[in-house]
């Protein structure tokens, strides 16, 4: 049995609080083993803005090339991800070894004077980032000015505070996971807000071929979590989902069926469904939904 596990991690401060929380969970597991977190810096942690501002080049590999690489040569034994980061596809040899328990899934406006969305005044300035958002708040407020937003937790809540945003939208998960849950004025409905596909969700990465690690994650993967998320990421490959897709999905369990609704953007018309099948159905789902939605986009 080895006696300590190295966990690899990006340095942000989002990054380390998940990483902190999936340690922690694992030494309650296994007392008798060491855990300890590397913190590996990125290309995109590296130069974020020049990343950004690639608009033909998925964002998500900039953000874990660098630990994927480290966990292939052996420097670290697993790795932290947030779900919704990771490419549908690992590299060869790697691959997801524990889907654990999810955290609120939707995502939060967030306003300088405590003031819902709905509630803003004509021309209110918000700020975000996401195509998705903005979209969703151009269906629902087409008077708000959208104004780019970047930069991690603290910072976006930093420049609420001090530049000329009335308000801001970004995941419940981040700021529950870094303590900051009192900053959220609303949380948005999914017929508000269509969250990202597997947000809230953590991508516990590990080498196919290393059977004990694989055994010490399997003590914190939920098998029900990992089954929606699944389905979740199918619509998001179906319309070739990242960071420059307008497009979101939410998974709602009842029983032994799933209720799945989605929606994509194109040419700026916003297009919602659902559907409402067994989970055993798995990825099924997913495309039936995507069959539903392209055929309301050709009517």
């Amino acid at each position: 049995m080895k006696k300590k596990i190295i966990i690899g991690s990006r340095g942000s401060i989002l990054a380390l609080a998940q990483s902190e929380m999936i340690k922690k969970r694992l030494e309650r597991n296994f007392p008798e083993i060491e855990f300890e977190i590397k913190v590996i810096v990125t290309s995109g942690d590296k130069d974020l803005v020049s990343n950004w501002n690639n608009s033909d080049t998925s964002l998500k590999s900039f953000f874990t090339k660098e630990i994927e690489q480290e966990l292939l040569d052996g420097v670290i034994d697993l790795a932290v991800h947030s779900m919704k980061d990771m490419p549908i596809v690992s590299p060869p040899g790697l691959i997801c070894g524990a889907t654990p328990d999810r955290e609120d899934n939707r995502d939060v406006f967030i306003s300088k004077l405590g003031v819902k969305l709905m509630d803003l005044p004509k021309g209110a300035t918000v700020g975000t980032s996401s195509l998705r958002r903005t979209m969703g708040l151009k269906n629902l407020r087409p008077d708000l000015n959208i104004k780019q937003l970047r930069g991690n937790i603290h910072t976006r809540l930093r420049k609420l505070d001090e530049e000329d945003y009335d308000g801001i939208l970004l995941a419940a998960a981040g700021l529950i996971r870094v303590g900051l849950e009192d900053r959220i004025t609303e949380y948005l409905d999914y017929d508000m807000m269509m969250p990202a596909p597997a947000q809230g969700a953590l991508y516990i990465q590990c080498r196919e071929k290393d059977p004990f690690i694989r055994e010490v994650l399997n003590s914190i993967h939920n098998e029900q979590i990992e089954k929606l998320v699944e389905i979740e990421r199918e619509f998001s490959k179906i319309f070739d989902g990242g960071c420059h897709t307008p497009m979101g999905c939410a998974t709602i369990t009842t029983g032994k069926k799933v209720l799945l609704k989605g929606v994509y953007c194109e040419n700026d018309i916003l297009y919602k469904d659902e559907v409402f099948e067994e989970i055993s159905e798995g990825k099924a789902i997913a495309q039936k939904l995507a069959k539903k939605i392209r055929e309301r986009i050709n009517d």
